[in-house]
């Protein structure tokens, strides 16, 4: 409250029926800012053509210029102040934290030292009229020396007024930041949600519904208006924050949507070409029964027996695949983009396995043709990664570390039981395969651990 507004009624009515210049320092007091300031040189020069004559005219003129002097620091006063309450809406307008708490509380206790100095000026004019013709020297006297008395304490509360608006910075700042964020946040985000909204009919003229997308949009209509609401009701920082929201999720919707139309066609290209795999394993599974009676003719049961189910495994595999093809299809037919991508994620597992094992009836008579023709082959591939192994062991070394010795010593023990195993009217060969098959894994571990080892050490050592 500016110190005008403090006055008793009945002093500012006292003061009007007195004429003269306090009559115009209380009316220049009530004016609005923008006119006082207009106005404040000419009422602040003294009278303006105003002359004394006699003897104390040089104390008169020292006690207006005191008067002059005050009504400057008064008006000084008052516009600090009224600068420093827009500060404080800025702030409390943004920021609600201990900080800006604090600070408006401290901002409502200089408005009561405010009142009280501006008081004391106002009754110090109001108690010296020096257009009397009949003052004399004392009264003038007194006069200046009220005036200054209250243009020294004008001028002290502004200076502790200005020292806490400089205090003010850093959350003046933060708040003028945010608020310099508002209105783009709250436009880029209407900008977002109308280029979803395009890019949704863009999609619908293609055919495609994009139901999904559309409820996702619909759902921030209520985020929208209360964007269009403001700051004002929902705050600074809420609002910011709903803005940023509103664009991450409508920017999503517009990205999907584009992307909606080779989604589509994706679908459909996979449709084709796993219902052409389909059949392509269905005609391999077919072929399983006669791979499996030939493994039966020629070798042990050792040999065959896990690939027995193969056939039936294969045929029920593909039934589900096609069950499952034809669910994607209505998801797609019914723009369930979703429920589409994931049943043909199962499609493609089933026949994923079904490939596998048709494929692991074939590879074994392969590869049991193979050794049982040439048995040595196999052996000496084995025996080359154990010694590979053990060269390895030994670069460097005068004795081989025994973390590796020993597992190579174990693999040449266990080729060697492998390879006796042969002896005999029906030998099993996929025991050897197998055999052969985990004592070079055991070779090529030794290796990997030898060279990690070295690895590191050269790593240190760098």
């Amino acid at each position: 409250m500016t110190a005008t507004e403090a006055q008793p009624h009945e002093q500012r009515g006292r003061r009007r029926a007195r004429g003269g210049p306090v009559r115009d320092v209380v009316a220049l007091a009530l004016l609005p800012l923008p006119l006082l300031a207009a106005l404040a040189p000419m009422a602040f020069a003294g009278g303006g053509t105003r002359r004394w004559f006699g003897r104390g005219e040089g104390q008169r003129a020292d006690a207006q210029a005191a008067k002059d002097a005050a009504a400057e620091a008064f008006y000084e006063l008052d516009t600090a102040q009224r600068d420093l309450r827009i500060s404080l809406e800025t702030i409390t307008a943004v920021d609600s934290s201990p900080a800006a708490r604090k600070a408006a509380e401290d901002y409502a206790g200089f408005g009561r030292r405010i009142d009280e100095v501006s008081q004391g000026y106002i009754t110090a004019v109001d108690s010296h009229d020096l257009d009397r013709d009949d003052l004399d020297g004392a009264a003038i006297a007194r006069a200046r020396a009220d005036l200054t008395r209250a243009k020294e304490e004008l001028n002290r509360v502004k200076g502790e007024l200005d020292r806490f608006a400089q205090g003010l910075g850093p959350l003046l700042q933060s708040a003028e930041t945010q608020l310099a964020r508002l209105a783009p946040s709250v436009e880029r985000a209407r900008q977002a949600l109308l280029a979803a909204s395009n890019g949704l009919d863009a999609v619908r003229a293609q055919g495609l519904r994009a139901d999904d997308l559309a409820g996702r949009l619909a759902a921030l209509g209520p985020e929208l208006t209360k964007l269009n609401q403001g700051a004002g009701q929902h705050g600074v920082q809420e609002t910011i924050r709903r803005a940023d929201e509103v664009l991450r999720k409508a920017e999503a919707v517009r990205a999907e949507a584009e992307r909606l139309p080779g989604r589509a066609a994706e679908i459909d290209k996979r449709l084709v070409s796993l219902r052409t795999r389909a059949q392509a394993i269905t005609t391999r599974a077919g072929k399983v029964d006669p791979v499996l009676s030939e493994l039966r003719r020629r070798y042990s049961a050792a040999c065959w027996q896990d690939l027995q189910q193969v056939p039936e495994q294969a045929a029920q595999s593909v039934r589900q695949a096609e069950t499952k093809l034809r669910e994607a299809q209505q998801a797609r037919e019914e723009q369930r983009w979703a429920d589409a991508t994931s049943l043909l994620a199962t499609v493609r597992a089933l026949l994923d396995t079904v490939d596998e094992a048709v494929s692991a009836a074939g590879d074994r008579l392969q590869r049991l043709d193979a050794v049982s023709f040439d048995r040595q082959k196999e052996i000496d591939r084995t025996r080359f990664a154990i010694r590979d192994a053990q060269r390895l062991a030994m670069t460097g070394r005068s004795t081989p570390d025994p973390r590796h010795a020993g597992p190579l010593d174990d693999a040449v023990a266990r080729l060697e039981r492998a390879v006796a195993g042969l002896e005999g009217r029906h030998p099993d060969w996929w025991h050897f395969l197998t055999e052969t098959d985990a004592v070079r894994q055991t070779a090529a571990r030794v290796v990997q651990e030898i060279r990690d080892a070295r690895g590191g050490a050269g790593a240190g050592g760098g």
